[in-house]
C-alpha cells in the first residue's frame, strides 16, 4: 500500500482489474470491448501470471497441459467432491472447493513437485546445461544420471516417474512433449525429465515410465512460470473435470452408492496397542 498524502484516501496499486461505474478494465485493456470475444480463457489465465501477452505457441502448450490435468475418472478428489455434494447440495462451492484441497503430494500435487524438482537442477549455481539441438541427449543423459544418483544417495523419490495405472507409459506423455517440440518450447525442464526417463533404470533397476503430471510440470516450468504456481494451474485444470462431475452426480448420482457401500461394509475390529 503506498502511504497517502495528508487527508486523501491510501492507494492500492495492482496491474490486474480495476473497475469503475461504466468500465472494467484488466491487464490495461477495456474487458468488454477488447479481452471478451477475443481472448481465450487459457491465454487470458496465463497472461494474468506472466502479466505479458502469450505466444500462440505458448498457449498451445499450456492449453494441452490444462486438458491433460482435467479429469482422471473417480480420483479421490472427484469422490470427495461428489461426497460433499452429497452432504451439502445446497453448497456446490463447497464441494467444488473439497475437491480441490485434495490437491496433494500424491494426486495434482505432482505437477508442482516435479517442475521445482528439475528447477532445483537445471537453475543450480555452477551448472552448465546441454546444447538444446539434436545430438545433445548424451549431455542430459549425463545430467540426469548425476541427478537420479544423488536423489538415490538422498533417499529422495523423484517425482513424475512411476504411476499407479499405467505401468509402461502414460498416453499424456508422448503428445506433451511432441506439442512442446512442435512450438519450440521444449526447453531445460523437459529435456532433463525425459533424460531421466532414460537413464533412470541404471540407478533404480527398473524402468518406470513418466507420468503426464511430471511432464506437465517440466512444460508448465520451461514456460518460465514461477515454480510456486504450478500447482494452483493443476487446480485450474481439475476445476474444470470437478465441475463435470459435480453436474454428472445431479443428472446421474451415485454418490449415496459410494457411501452406503462403505457405511453398510464398515466391521468394527479392537484396536491393536501401538
Amino acid at each position: 500500500m503506498q502511504q497517502p498524502a495528508q487527508g486523501r484516501p491510501p492507494h492500492y496499486p495492482t496491474s490486474l482489474g480495476t473497475s469503475d461505474a461504466s468500465t472494467i478494465t484488466l491487464l490495461g485493456h477495456d474487458l468488454a470491448g477488447e479481452l471478451m470475444g477475443k481472448v481465450g480463457f487459457g491465454e487470458l489465465a496465463l497472461w494474468l501470471v506472466t502479466r505479458r501477452r502469450p505466444e500462440p505457441g505458448e498457449v498451445r502448450v499450456f492449453e494441452a497441459v490444462l486438458v491433460a490435468l482435467a479429469d482422471h475418472g473417480f480420483t479421490p478428489t472427484a469422490i470427495t467432491a461428489r461426497l460433499t455434494y452429497l452432504s451439502a447440495p445446497d453448497s456446490v462451492q463447497g464441494a467444488l472447493a473439497a475437491g480441490l484441497l485434495g490437491g496433494g503430494s500424491r494426486f495434482l500435487g505432482v505437477t508442482e513437485d516435479c517442475g521445482r524438482f528439475l528447477h532445483e537442477v537445471v537453475s543450480a549455481p555452477g551448472v552448465r546445461l546441454p546444447g538444446d539441438g539434436d545430438g545433445d541427449d548424451a549431455g542430459w543423459d549425463e545430467l540426469a544420471l548425476e541427478t537420479v544418483r544423488a536423489s538415490r544417495a538422498q533417499r529422495r523419490l523423484i517425482p513424475g516417474l512411476g504411476h499407479p495405472v499405467h505401468k509402461v507409459q502414460d498416453p499424456r506423455t508422448p503428445v506433451l512433449l511432441e506439442i512442446a517440440e512442435e512450438n519450440g518450447l521444449k526447453g531445460p525442464h523437459l529435456r532433463l525429465f525425459e533424460a531421466v526417463g532414460r537413464v533412470h533404470p541404471q540407478v533404480l533397476g527398473r524402468t518406470l515410465p513418466l507420468n503426464g503430471a511430471g511432464v506437465c510440470g517440466a512444460a508448465l516450468a520451461d514456460l518460465g512460470l514461477p515454480v510456486d504456481l504450478l500447482r494452483g494451474f493443476a487446480l485450474l485444470a481439475r476445476a474444470a473435470g470437478l465441475l463435470g462431475h459435480l453436474a454428472e452426480e445431479q443428472r446421474s448420482p451415485l454418490a449415496m452408492d459410494v457411501y452406503l457401500s462403505v457405511d453398510r461394509n464398515a466391521r468394527y475390529v479392537p484396536a491393536q496397542p501401538d
